[in-house]
């Protein structure tokens, strides 16, 4: 699509755990059928609803939660803001009841073990993440409506030819690569945050834009803390123990605090000691992607399960760094969503159809580059330092033990945060003028990539670890 139109706000989605194309994405595609129906003024003549899962969505649905958020769609519940503490009782209600309140007003016959079918051994061309409504309405007629979640909490309806109306705005600064956001980065002077500042006015004004993205840390900011302070073992079967809260806890050496303003200046004393800043960071990470492994609520970044990389690496900077005020957190946000919406647009974010690559692998680009940016690399230097992140990263497959976004997704956050921090140093150390590699080849490497990657190692659990581990066997 020419001059694609992404906003930060797409790349950087609130929403509830585990997976962004997995939870997220089904949930969002629900509320886009009600959103349909609703149009055609037929919602209280529903009788029926069928949802199929197909490819991926059914292999791992189960562990993901995708059944979870197709019912929470149906429901009418909003991803952004949904009490994620009643999630677990609203479906229990459901499966005891039979009964669904369609957009929490209309009332239908909906058994979920028959409603809601997994179909392993089925795929449909366009996407790997496919499902399918099926809706009955005593007026005799019927819709169907497939779609297709295709990463970071995006979704796709087959037969859509064109961009959402969303999509239809006229950029100032036009980016569909790296190589556009260098031209107009040296055409104008302007940082990378700036330009994609510019960009976003095409949607709203400037101030709405900057409490947007400080809502978006201010939702990071708050997962880091709960992690940190949030015990126990994971759902999912699989007997995972949160490792955060016990890991905040000796950093901490059990210092008493009651609030995060506290608890960031007990962190900050740990500069200087390089052993307790890699230990610190891993914390942060893990207590993000802890935290969406539990259906808590999250920013996709660009996705959940690498939810926790851009959010370590932007409190490592706000920690051990610098005097980090609102306007630098801004800029960074702005300037890691422009290299996650490069990668969308050149290859994919979507794990079903790249591999953790797509997941780890960009999210990490994303924070190098706005890492480097923030610590006063040139615009070249912030490309370059997404580039090395990428580059160290092609070809890592996702092969989710049982399904689940946990193992090894939570500790592959805290590997892509440190390669973050490492990428930038490197470029920050580096003239971009004499790197062999641009982040556009890197972007294009990683769809060859990707291309070649055997299916099973693309959110699958048909492979990797998934099969070489006797807790891991794949649900289907």
């Amino acid at each position: 699509m020419a001059n694609e139109a992404i906003s930060v706000f797409d790349m950087f989605k609130i929403g509830v755990g585990p997976s962004s194309s997995h939870t997220l994405g089904p949930w969002r595609a629900a509320l886009r059928v009600l959103e349909e129906i609703r149009s055609r003024g037929l919602l209280e003549q529903v009788s029926h609803i069928e949802v199929l899962l197909y490819g991926s969505l059914a292999k791992t649905g189960h562990g993901h939660g995708t059944d979870i958020a197709v019912k929470m769609g149906l429901l009418g519940e909003d991803p952004e803001t949904t009490d994620v503490g009643l999630i677990t009782e609203k479906m229990d209600t459901i499966a005891a009841e039979k009964k669904l309140n369609l957009a929490g007003s209309h009332c239908i016959d909906f058994d979920p073990s028959v409603d809601v079918a997994f179909l392993f051994s089925e795929s449909l061309p366009f996407h790997p993440n496919a499902l399918t409504f099926l809706v009955q309405f005593t007026t005799g007629e019927n819709l169907s409506e497939t779609w297709y979640s295709i990463g970071g909490g995006f979704v796709v309806k087959e037969g859509q030819t064109g961009p959402d109306a969303h999509q239809l705005v006229e950029l100032p600064f036009p980016i569909q690569d790296a190589k556009d956001l260098v031209f107009w980065c040296m055409k104008t002077g302007m940082p990378i945050h700036d330009v994609v500042l510019e960009n976003e006015s095409a949607w709203r004004p400037e101030e709405e834009t900057k409490e947007g993205v400080l809502h978006i840390w201010e939702t990071m900011r708050a997962c880091i803390y709960r992690g940190c302070h949030h015990q126990g073992i994971l759902p999912g079967g699989l007997s995972v123990k949160r490792r955060a809260f016990e890991l905040n806890r000796r950093l901490t050496k059990k210092e008493a605090y009651e609030n995060y303003d506290q608890w960031l200046e007990i962190v900050r004393r740990s500069k200087g000691n390089f052993n307790e800043i890699l230990d610190w960071l891993s914390c942060f990470a893990l207590a993000v992607n802890e935290e969406n492994a539990a259906f808590g609520r999250v920013v996709t970044a660009p996705t959940n399960g690498a939810a926790g990389v851009i959010p370590a690496v932007l409190m490592y900077y706000i920690a051990f760094c610098e005097d980090v005020d609102e306007e630098k957190i801004i800029q960074f946000l702005l300037t890691a969503s422009e290299i996650g919406s490069i990668f969308k647009k050149g290859a994919t974010i979507s794990a079903a159809m790249g591999g953790c690559q797509a997941e780890i692998g960009v999210s990490s680009a994303m924070a190098a580059a706005a890492m480097a940016e923030a610590l006063g690399g040139t615009q070249k230097q912030s490309l370059m330092a997404a580039e090395i992140a990428m580059e160290h990263h092609l070809g890592l497959t996702c092969d989710p033990i049982g399904g689940l976004v946990q193992i090894p997704c939570i500790e592959r956050n805290t590997m892509g945060a440190i390669k973050a921090i490492t990428a930038s140093q490197l470029a920050l150390q580096s003239g971009p003028d004499y790197a062999k590699v641009s982040l556009d080849k890197v972007v294009r490497t990683m769809w060859d990539t990707a291309l070649d990657m055997n299916s099973k190692y693309k959110e699958t659990s048909d492979g990797g670890l998934a099969v070489h581990i006797p807790l891991g066997l794949s649900e289907c």
